[in-house]
């Protein structure tokens, strides 16, 4: 079975046996993530923030959670922002704040349970993110070509084709595409069921006619060859018939963009920005488009669901380019400011996306894993 862990980090910092230093706490800081049923990558984007401010402190003879300051934490962001990469370029904006934010969680925790008598980060002032729209979105045009380029004749390629109808159908995230169970599939009702998405969330969402076509297809003719388990209840697998990383997913759907000539570049997240894009340019309310991206709470009880998702699909029918319709080329349907808001997440998931590719060694762009 695949696992979708990130790799462990091999940061040598702090004294693990000082039981009041730096190294200690920030253990039991990341135990308290686990019971609190954080994810693994969440997990460990903290835990590699963290050793890089044990790191800087180590340099300073800075041991101990009760010598951190808000003045040393003033002087740590300012090092971030003086700091220059191997390539002689700064940090982004959004990297300080992914080393900075991890930080004010931490301390947060120690004064709350007593470790320290006061949070240092209590008033710490975060770079500015600047909200902007994604640099890549594919157009009507562009995403139907990708589209055509695999081989449907071959298994691997009608499963390709599938998972990227089904990406741009829906938008789903990438890992919720890799753990898709087959439970989770209503072929005839055109609908996904998305289970423990992000934030550990639940909700239904439409999937296209021509979406199901390709799915149907490929569970017909592709999964039966590839599936050596018969309890292997993932939809998509690998083609030796394990379900597929999340970056794996990023890679292959990489190399489809890559090889199409568009321009563009970007995996998975292409699709679901493009996805989202073309939807409020086609009229949807943007309302909508959240509940579909999974960025609304959608009502939990059984009621309210079965009415989500009827008015989703009837959303999704009426504007997803998939279904006949051509975007008007402008946001309707929504404020201009919370458009932007859907826009912004879009845009961290994206930089998330390419850190979890990073720290797992697969390049975005690059050739897809023998076993996929």
């Amino acid at each position: 079975m695949a696992k979708f862990a990130p790799p462990k980090i091999h940061i040598e910092v702090g004294d693990p046996r000082n039981p009041h230093g730096l190294f200690v706490a920030m253990t039991r800081y990341l135990d308290h993530m686990r019971i609190r049923g954080n994810t693994a990558f969440a997990i460990y984007n903290v835990e590699r923030a963290i050793r890089d401010f044990i790191g800087w402190c180590d340099i300073r003879s800075l041991e101990r959670p009760t010598q951190i300051t808000r003045q040393i934490l003033a002087t740590y962001q300012r090092w971030l922002w003086y700091y220059r990469k191997k390539n002689g370029e700064p940090l982004s904006i959004y990297s300080q704040r992914a080393k900075l934010v991890p930080l004010r969680g931490f301390f947060k925790w120690l004064a709350r349970h007593d470790h320290i008598s006061a949070n240092p980060a209590s008033e710490m002032e975060l770079p500015r993110a600047p909200h902007r729209l994604p640099a890549h979105v594919l157009n009507v045009e562009e995403a139907e070509h990708i589209l055509t380029l695999p081989d449907t004749t071959h298994k691997l390629g009608l499963r390709d084709r599938a998972m990227m109808e089904v990406l741009y159908s829906t938008g789903m995230r990438r890992m919720e595409l890799a753990q898709l169970k087959l439970e989770h599939l209503d072929l005839e009702a055109h609908t996904v069921f998305i289970h423990q998405g992000k934030g550990r969330k639940d909700r239904f969402i439409p999937l296209g006619s021509r979406a199901s076509r390709w799915v149907k297809r490929y569970l017909d003719e592709s999964r039966p060859q590839l599936v050596w388990d018969e309890s292997e209840r993932t939809v998509f697998l690998s083609r030796l018939g394990e379900p597929i990383g999340g970056c794996s997913l990023s890679t292959m759907i990489s190399r489809y963009v890559k090889r199409s000539n568009v321009k563009k570049s970007g995996g998975c997240h292409l699709f679901r920005h493009t996805m989202a894009t073309l939807m409020l340019e086609g009229g949807a309310d943007v309302r909508y488009v959240q509940a579909m991206l999974g960025h609304a709470r959608l009502a939990t009880t059984e009621i309210y669901t079965h009415v989500a998702i009827r008015q989703l699909r009837l959303i999704h029918e009426a504007t997803h380019p998939a279904n006949g319709h051509a975007p008007r080329g402008k946001v309707d349907g929504g404020s201009d400011e919370v458009a932007a808001e859907v826009f912004a997440m879009l845009d961290a998931e994206a930089r998330e996306e390419r850190r979890e590719i990073a720290a797992s060694g697969d390049g975005v762009g690059g050739e897809a894993p023998d076993d996929v």
